[in-house]
């Protein structure tokens, strides 16, 4: 006789398979519901001709774009390639059809890569390489009975929670319009539309008796309105004025227009539980608790310990219920996908199973309430972040609360730590597989190729796969391009990448022709650099960038090494997680590589400098890598400074602390030399955006405070987040970087000189005063670069290592 516990097992085993038909059914069904919202065929080839025509004018007439039915492509997404002129004449070479415009744009994209040797990046990444693509009338034909590629996966995810304050924050419309042109040739159709939602908040709250003035202690300022979004901070860098409020609404509906033209589904944001302090005082009976600290200095409440409006009480469903209505009544029914993370690093108050199903229920009766056909879509970071929390009865609680197909979770962190792998492929629910790989917007060349060209495919063909599409959820964007590159492949590809041989083809498509040496550098780059598999998280602890701030005369057990550096910054909003430690005195910096071969890579990019010497694309790879070289030189340095001050060796601390200050100042050189690199973009972008001289004062502020101190501080404290997103660009290295370390070994100097311990209470108290003045100062930056990159870089590295 079988017992209770087999009969509940064969059980499980007959409903898997029942569960599965029916989640790729009710995910059939959601797709033929999108597909009925999308823009007409002629306007979406018309938004395709758009692409077209900014991206390469002269070739208008060379191609002509076309929208086709899944039925041409088997029933699923898919462009494909033919040629259309054969006779000579003047007229299209081309013939490229999709099945939606961001189709078009893919297959467009593809035959330049494949066909005419070009490459498209961020501008802020070098930009475009179209110098290899023939004259019109002169393009490369395809095969004869053309070229179609297929979406193993209906969806590439794009965007963090976070990147619309580290990446987006200071965006007009045109730098936005090139955004969404790069998403369309990088096949992205599911993207995170953000921007603008205070304005919605804005009335909603309103209609809950909530007045302007009690907004302005709930919003953060512009440069953090992603984690007062999400409850961890509020009135940080505000208030938002009347002007700012309007202003990126109007901006959200034309990037809205766009996405939709193009045949993109938006993902729009949906009610999490994060409310107004005054909500309370209005409605004393609801069931709204005060989080505690998160990030602050000493638990200021001026911007800490935020107010959840818990999912259980009614009037959550009813706020939830607003906020999707006002946005369908200012968008339009532009979408059924919808963004929330009630639970990111905020764990329930209770760990029931029963308990958590009650509350993702009502999470997504506020969403279904607003519109009847909402999907859910989560990040699911908070199964790796509060895995002590999230286990198997808590997750399947959650992710089965919810109907069937009503679910999408993205597996945010797979690159280095998949979910998918450990819990059954989320139970049921669908998935995307996501590229994190960048946290606060951090200039440091990184990566794991390898785990890209495979890991999306090993998901998609694994037992009982849940695997819906792709993503790239870095937290900040414009560095790294082969790595984004790489990514945005897999959403056509059913076959794993062979990297090495791939990477042969991005150089000579980047910089626009075979070049042995560089080609031999990307060989040494795929594994070292981009070979990072130590799963760390937080990959960019460069001393110059993240100064440590500790006493070298203390023991550092006694004080607490590893909350001074060990603690490795997750995601989302730059949340701390301890991923290790370690029993050394000295500080530790993250290292998973041979310098000595990164060396030699710097040396062949040099090499290749006189025949790609032009070439804006070499140019930012070659100042990227000699920056990288050069940070991990410096970071050996400080250890080598520091020890010599512990062993009080005078001469031998001289040295190696000017040494240091001399890299500081040697890397700026080089930063100055690229337009990519100033910090005075970024700052001249954010006082663009300002209508009065107020604004224009704190939007400065709001952008300096972010890539520095970024939150609060005492006179004797810095923040514990200080640093998280800090930058490579020339200007903060002379006018921050520098200053603090200098003023540092000054002080530790002397403490030797003196025969007199080192006040580290007392540097801070400087440091945090300086540090101030500096966010509030008005120092105006260049935004045009000096120099000669390949000159600056033939001297440091014949300086550094000839």
């Amino acid at each position: 006789m079988f017992n209770s516990k087999t009969l509940f097992f064969i059980l499980i085993l007959l409903l898997v398979p029942i569960i599965a038909l029916s989640e790729r059914e009710a995910i059939k069904a959601l797709l033929r519901r999108l597909d009925s919202k999308r823009s007409s065929a002629s306007v979406q080839e018309a938004a395709a001709k758009g692409v077209l025509k900014r991206l390469l004018p002269t070739h208008l007439n060379s191609f002509r774009l076309k929208i086709v039915s899944k039925d041409v492509c088997g029933g699923k997404s898919c462009f494909l390639l033919n040629n259309y002129n054969l006779s000579g004449q003047q007229g299209p070479d081309i013939l490229v059809r999709g099945t939606t415009a961001v189709e078009l744009a893919s297959g467009l994209h593809w035959y330049l890569k494949y066909w005419c040797g070009a490459h498209i990046s961020w501008d802020k990444t070098g930009g475009i390489q179209i110098a290899s693509i023939p004259h019109p009338g002169s393009l490369p034909l395809v095969k004869d009975e053309g070229v179609i590629i297929q979406r193993p996966v209906p969806w590439n995810y794009y965007q963090n929670v976070v990147t619309s304050s580290y990446s987006y924050v200071w965006w007009d419309w045109g730098r936005w319009e090139k955004e969404i042109d790069w998403m369309a040739l990088q096949g992205i159709n599911l993207p995170l539309a953000f921007t603008g939602q205070e304005t919605i908040w804005q009335k909603v709250f309103m209609g809950f008796n909530i007045s302007k003035e009690d907004l302005n202690d709930f919003f953060g300022g512009p440069a953090f309105l992603a984690w007062a979004r999400m409850g961890n901070l509020h009135a940080w860098g505000g208030p938002l004025s009347q002007a700012w409020l309007d202003q990126q609404l109007i901006l959200q509906k034309q990037i809205l227009l766009r996405m939709l033209e193009l045949g993109m589904t938006p993902v729009l944001p949906a009610f999490s539980g994060n409310v107004p302090a005054a909500l309370k005082k209005i409605h004393p009976s609801a069931n709204i608790t005060r989080l505690g600290d998160w990030g602050t200095v000493d638990g200021d409440p001026r911007w800490c310990c935020t107010y959840l409006l818990d999912p259980s009480d009614p009037l959550f469903i009813e706020i939830g219920a607003a906020f999707i209505k006002q946005q369908v009544q200012e968008y339009g029914d532009v979408t059924d996908i919808y963004n929330c993370d009630t639970f990111n690093e905020n764990a329930p108050p209770a760990s029931d199973p029963e308990y958590i199903s009650s509350l993702g229920a009502a999470v997504y009766k506020a969403m279904s309430e607003g519109d009847k056909d909402a999907v859910w879509l989560m990040q699911g970071w908070l199964f790796y972040s509060d895995s002590s929390f999230w286990k198997p009865p808590q997750m399947k609680a959650l992710l089965h609360s919810i109907p069937f197909g009503k679910m999408i979770v993205l597996d945010l962190f797979a690159d280095v730590h998949p979910i998918w792998e450990s819990s059954s492929q989320f139970y049921g629910t669908p998935y995307v597989w996501c590229l994190l790989h960048n946290f606060g917007g951090n200039l440091e060349m990184y990566g794991i190729l390898d785990a890209i060209a495979t890991g999306p495919v090993d998901a998609r063909v694994s037992k009982n796969s849940t695997m819906v599409g792709v993503g790239m959820c870095m937290e900040g964007i414009e560095q790294n391009p082969v790595v984004y590159e790489l990514m945005s492949e897999m959403a056509f590809r059913s076959e794993k990448v062979q990297v090495q041989e791939w990477l042969k083809t991005y150089s000579d498509r980047r910089y626009g022709k075979a070049v042995h040496q560089v080609e031999a550098a990307w060989e040494i780059l795929h594994h070292t650099i981009y070979n990072c598999t130590d799963g760390i998280a937080d990959h960019n602890i460069d001393f110059i960038v993240k100064f440590p701030d500790w006493n070298p005369q203390q023991n550092p057990k006694a004080n607490n090494s590893k909350e001074n550096w060990m603690k490795i910054i997750s995601t989302l909003g730059g949340r701390r997680v301890l991923l290790g430690e370690t029993s050394s005195e000295l500080p530790k910096s993250h290292l998973w590589y041979s310098t000595a071969e990164v060396i030699n890579s710097l040396k062949l990019f040099i090499d290749a400098g006189n025949d790609l010497a032009g070439s804006l694309t070499y140019r930012y790879d070659l100042v990227d890598l000699t920056r990288q070289v050069l940070s991990k030189l410096a970071n050996q340095v400080y250890l080598d400074a520091v020890t010599a001050f512990q062993q009080k060796d005078e001469k031998a601390f001289s040295l190696y602390s000017t040494k240091f200050i001399q890299l500081i100042k040697d890397i700026e050189l080089l930063l100055a030399s690229d337009d990519n690199y100033l910090l005075g973009t970024w700052l001249e972008s954010a006082k663009k955006l300002a209508v009065n001289p107020n604004d224009r004062k704190q939007y400065e502020w709001n952008a300096k405070t972010q890539v520095t101190m970024w939150f609060d501080t005492t006179k004797t404290t810095q923040s514990t987040l200080h640093d998280y997103a800090n930058k490579f660009w020339s200007g903060l290295l002379e006018s921050y970087y520098l200053p603090r370390a200098s003023t540092y070994f000054d002080s530790l100097s002397k403490s030797l000189k003196e025969n007199e311990s080192f006040k580290l209470e007392e540097w801070r108290k400087d440091w945090i005063k300086f540090s101030n003045n500096w966010q509030n100062g008005t120092e105006i930056y260049p935004v045009k670069a000096k120099g000669d990159a390949l000159a600056i870089s033939k001297s440091l590295f014949k300086k550094y290592f000839g």
